[in-house]
């Protein structure tokens, strides 16, 4: 059972120079009260960041958390957070984010619930929706793939579509069970939000989903990371994160096999990013590192290489390097982007 002091839940929300739009983050958040603690982490603003997030510390003193640390970059903010946290769970909502407040409520009431009973969960599953500028939100649900609103685990799910990847964005951690996997992110990296999503699920045992929309995730700045022309530029980012999540696990280790196949699957939707940002740059150059890309991939990570593409068959095309193939990666890559709008 929770203390009167302790929160139910943590929502970490890494900063840096967002002074334009963490109010409306911040916004959607405090109305949950003190159920909630909020850790506002200033990765090193140089704007008013610090100024506004300060304010709502005053504000609400009972909920909101103002932290200033040395720029290390989003992943590094976000450990931050979590080792600062005193909640039972632990999410993040990016600064130019925002939640569904009723939703929030919503959530809390039957963690709350369940915790009187002694229920806790390792992991808590929400939908989330995509705001991309010019295009219609795009709710991303996992009901097809899930048990809804009841307890289970790895071994009660069914097969996750290519667009249902566990992002950031649907995850709320037990707090405790995080820290103990061992997860760090690495400093100054981009998309580790995948690695956040990926590392800790062996460690999971009980899992519960509301099927409902949480998070709000804008796109729309051209500084963000998730824009195309910056992924392009980023491509040795994409590598190091497919790279890293190869080196996580071996999945020929993992007893359950749906969360086996699962995995699989998500480091081949990151591997096959990585060829798709190459042919996109073009050029002799990202053809050869693109095939460096997927040596590296067979010689280093031979295991769990081996389980992706008995997992995910199609992965053998993805990484052949011609004319057609690289036709057909590129012309698949602007539907998938039609579709799932990711960036």
């Amino acid at each position: 059972m929770l203390s009167e002091k302790s929160k139910l839940l943590s929502i970490a929300i890494p900063c840096y120079n967002s002074q334009d739009y963490v109010r409306r983050a911040l916004d959607t958040v405090v109305p949950a009260g003190d159920r909630v603690e909020i850790l506002v982490v200033d990765d090193g603003s140089t704007d008013g960041t610090a100024d506004i997030a300060r304010e709502y510390e005053e504000k609400y003193p009972d909920s909101v958390r103002y932290f200033h640390k040395e720029n290390g970059g989003h992943g590094d903010a976000v450990m931050y957070g979590a080792d600062h946290a005193t909640g039972l769970y632990f999410r993040v909502l990016d600064s130019d984010d925002w939640i569904n407040t009723e939703n929030l409520n919503r959530m809390l009431d039957r963690l709350e619930e369940d915790l009187k009973r002694g229920v806790v969960y390792d992991l808590v599953l929400t939908n989330y929706v995509y705001e991309k500028v010019g295009c219609k939100s795009k709710e991303i649900g996992y009901s097809s793939a899930l048990p809804v609103e009841t307890a289970f685990t790895w071994d009660d799910t069914k097969k996750f579509n290519l667009g249902q990847n566990l992002l950031m964005h649907s995850i709320a951690y037990r707090r405790e069970m995080l820290l103990a996997t061992g997860l760090r992110l690495p400093k100054h990296t981009f998309y580790v939000d995948n690695l956040f999503a990926y590392y800790p699920l062996p460690f999971v045992k009980s899992i519960f989903y509301f099927n409902f929309d949480l998070y709000h995730y804008y796109i729309g700045r051209s500084d963000q990371s998730v824009c195309e022309d910056q992924m392009i530029k980023r491509v040795d980012q994409q590598v190091l994160i497919a790279n890293t999540m190869y080196s996580m696990h071996d999945l020929k280790t993992i007893k359950s096999k749906k969360l086996r196949r699962y995995m699989a699957q998500y480091v081949a939707v990151i591997s096959t990013i990585v060829s798709a940002l190459y042919v996109r740059k073009g050029g002799r150059e990202a053809m050869e590192a693109k095939k460096e890309f997927w040596s590296r991939v067979k010689t280093r990570y031979g295991n769990t290489y081996q389980e992706v593409c008995r997992m995910i068959k199609p992965i053998y095309f993805v990484h052949t390097t011609n004319w057609f193939t690289n036709f057909l990666i590129n012309t698949g890559y602007v539907i998938a982007r039609k579709i799932f709008h990711f960036n």
